[in-house]
């Protein structure tokens, strides 16, 4: 069975930290590209940050650059994104994605940036 478990969002003041990972089973994590995206109150899905399935290409959506960083560990089959500086307009329920072939979704963690 295909799984993506994220984990490690929460309430978080702003200019805060957190790191998300995204826990993958049942498939080659290797050779997925992972994606994160994410998902406003009441706002449509954004592309946050990708990383190629060796880890060599990152990406990241312009409002995030230089706060956000996007890795991985193919030995624990393990997705993360550490959030730096967060802001208000960060908070989001927060979505891993595998692509290849076809495509895996995660269930979704829950970002808060509030004080």
């Amino acid at each position: 069975e295909v799984q993506l478990v994220e984990s490690g969002g929460g309430l978080v003041q702003p200019g805060g930290s957190l790191r998300l990972s995204c826990a993958a089973s049942g498939f080659t994590f290797a050779n997925y590209e992972m994606t994160w995206v994410r998902q406003a109150p009441g706002k449509g899905l954004e592309w946050v940050s990708t990383i190629t399935g060796g880890g060599a290409i990152t990406r990241y959506l312009d409002s995030v650059k230089g706060r956000f960083t996007i890795s991985r560990d193919n030995a624990r089959d393990t997705l993360y994104l550490q959030m730096n500086t967060l802001k208000p307009e960060d908070t989001a329920v927060y979505y891993c994605i595998g692509t290849a072939v076809t495509s895996y979704w995660g269930q979704g963690t829950q970002v808060t940036v509030s004080s």
